[in-house]
């Protein structure tokens, strides 16, 4: 896949024709709101094969070649400027794609297990509606097979049957799904929660069902309930057993614990109720994760953080979900809600004390439209990026893209005439991400939320990875 950044005064006919995509493929693919109007700065999506690689110190071109199955003499032709027995670190390469003639007795499962890539990948690549009907002869692109495979987690708190359909419509991509949440008791039991139908969409779609319990809600923290739980191993021991037993009743497969604003001085006690429920829950032939506010230092002060002990949760879940989100909160100033700098630094502080293949790294799909000028107490509004597409080409908006956040936004002036910015999440900080994935070798992704229109992310995130099912 390519990303395009529209210039002012481009139309989607010039840039499909410049790719050599149709128009209908760049409309389908970004789901565009309006093709016949396009702000400056709007990242699209373009579903061609071509690759870039970038030469590694000590490289060859064969061995280049190699590891995109394609030959020395296809790079050098559409690499003419190269000197192939000189190679410069640091240099971009054009990796073409590879062909193949559809044969007789052909199918694309067949072919996508031939070439180590999907059906879902060569149906995008060469426009195919009906992958029952491969006429002889034609020539399909190949795309690459060599991405790695990582896990992607998603949590829901859309209603049942909106996450039902949200995970029918993603489960392709999705490893986990953890409906949120079950809250605990003071006592040791959990609030009813509404879920058998997202348990059913997911168990369909081979998504492994991931159980979520919490401390908090909207309206409280949880920092009190939290305390009167990991206080008292009584509460915590029948707590594991409501959990283990809903489990099994439900047909959960692992579970999230997301205690947040938990006291400082109850550190030690969340440690060990880990320690007592990843006993149990292994015993039972569960796995179990934690999510982590995201933090730089083991020295980080504050409600959110200083309860979360990084190298404590490494050593004794199987894997952390990192919340790498809300800088760009809803009652805060506008700015970037997942900035990559920002999340660099979590990643850079977490796997000093968690290994990487135990790290999956928060990636929120949603955009904020704060009112100007911002004053304390004032709420952004929360929407899907393609809400905020749509909002910008509504606006006439030029888009513009924060190179140290790597996060785009744009402002625009509403009907009564009040000044909005907006941050959002495109397929420029996609990749952004989807890189810094790779760059860490970690374990995954983990989305927040679904339930937010975000085609561009989809469409990457299979051309960026193989997803793991278990």
């Amino acid at each position: 896949m390519l990303i395009h950044v529209v210039q002012r005064g481009e139309v989607l006919w010039h840039i499909a024709s410049r790719y050599g995509v149709s128009i209908q493929k760049l409309i389908r693919v970004n789901e565009l709101p309006d093709p016949n109007r396009l702000v400056p700065g709007l990242a699209l999506v373009i579903p061609v094969a071509v690759r870039y690689h970038t030469v590694r110190p000590g490289e060859t071109l064969w061995q280049i070649a190699q590891n995109y199955g394609i030959s020395v003499n296809e790079i050098l032709r559409d690499n003419p400027t190269i000197d192939p027995n000189h190679l410069i670190p640091g240099a971009v390469l054009i990796i073409p794609p590879r062909r193949y003639t559809v044969q007789p007795g052909d199918t694309l499962s067949e072919i996508a297990r031939r070439f180590n890539t999907t059906v879902r990948d060569i149906q995008l690549i060469n426009d195919i509606t009906l992958p029952d009907l491969l006429q002889v002869g034609r020539i399909l692109v190949i795309p690459s097979g060599v991405k790695p495979t990582i896990e992607v987690n998603a949590f829901t708190y859309q209603s049942e049957e909106e996450g039902a359909q949200s995970i029918r419509q993603h489960g392709e991509d999705l490893t986990y799904v953890s409906p949120f949440a079950y809250r605990i008791q003071r006592d040791g039991g959990l609030e009813p929660f509404p879920d058998a139908a997202m348990i059913a969409a997911a168990q369909a779609e081979r998504v492994t069902p991931m159980m979520a319990i919490t401390n908090f809600t909207s309206e409280e923290a949880g920092t009190e309930l939290a305390h009167t739980v990991l206080s008292n191993t009584d509460i915590q021991d029948r707590l594991i057993t409501t959990i283990i037993q809903t489990m099994h009743s439900k047909g959960y497969k692992g579970l999230n614990v997301d205690f947040e604003n938990v006291r400082p001085s109850d550190r030690e006690n969340y440690n060990r109720f880990l320690q007592r429920a990843t006993d149990r829950l292994h015993r039972e032939g569960f796995f179990i994760s934690t999510s982590l506010a995201p933090k730089t230092s083991s020295a980080q002060q504050g409600l959110l953080y200083e309860a979360h002990d990084y190298a404590a949760h490494g050593r004794i879940v199987d894997f952390v979900v990192l919340m790498t989100y809300e800088w760009g909160y809803r009652l805060g100033p506008p700015q970037a809600i997942s900035p990559i700098n920002q999340i660099r630094a979590v990643l850079n502080y977490a796997v000093t004390v968690i290994p990487r293949n135990k790290i999956m790294m928060g990636f929120q799909l949603y955009a904020r439209d704060w009112l100007l000028p911002h004053r304390p107490g004032m709420q952004a509004e929360t929407f899907s990026p393609q809400e905020a597409v749509r909002r910008a080409v509504q606006h006439h908006s030029v888009i513009h893209f924060d190179p140290v956040a790597q996060s785009p936004y744009f402002r625009y002036t509403d009907e009564q005439g009040r000044t909005h910015e907006v941050w959002f999440e495109d397929a420029r900080s996609a990749q952004a991400k989807f890189d810094l994935v790779k760059a860490y070798g970690l374990r995954g992704i983990s989305y927040w939320v679904l339930g937010y229109p975000y085609p561009q992310n989809w469409v990457l995130l299979a051309d960026n990875f193989n997803i793991r099912k278990l």
